[in-house]
């Protein structure tokens, strides 16, 4: 019982990130994490977030 529950309770939530996504200024706000993330993982800026020791 507690599995079904579970999955119905991930499936709501799973719905609801889909309709917010879809908004127009959330996307301008995807968009900008994607990017900011594909340039940290290509190495840029000063090499912080690493795991290099300072």
């Amino acid at each position: 019982m507690a599995g079904m529950l579970r999955k119905v309770l991930a499936s709501g939530i799973a719905a609801k990130v889909f309709q917010e996504a879809r908004k127009p200024h959330n996307q301008e706000k995807i968009k900008k994490f994607i990017s900011d993330f594909q340039a940290k993982q290509k190495g840029g800026g000063k090499g912080y977030g690493k795991g290099f020791p300072r």
